[in-house]
């Protein structure tokens, strides 16, 4: 089996979700332009602004999946819950 096929579909859907709210910004042709105005602002103000709250909620859905994942391989492999306090350590 090769690498890429070990790859869970989590880290796929989070990686593609990571990398749309880094791409689109970036390309000037989706949001050159000073028309639809919201409340006055030009399109170019809104539509930035937009994509920060779209990418916070584009790396939360990430986060969620990768924690998921790794939560579920551990278990797999018998490593316990990650978020448990460590035996020994308990005060």
């Amino acid at each position: 089996m090769s690498k890429l096929a070990a790859v869970r579909p989590a880290y796929w859907i989070a990686g593609v979700l990571l990398a749309v709210s880094v791409v689109v910004p970036l390309l000037v042709s989706t949001y050159a332009r000073d028309e639809p105005r919201l409340w006055g602002f030009p399109f170019f103000y809104w539509y930035q602004l937009a994509w920060v709250f779209i990418s916070v909620i584009t790396v939360g859905i990430s986060y969620q999946l990768i924690i998921r994942e790794e939560r579920r391989r551990r278990a797999a492999q018998g490593l316990g819950n990650p978020d448990a306090p460590a035996e020994g350590n308990e005060r």
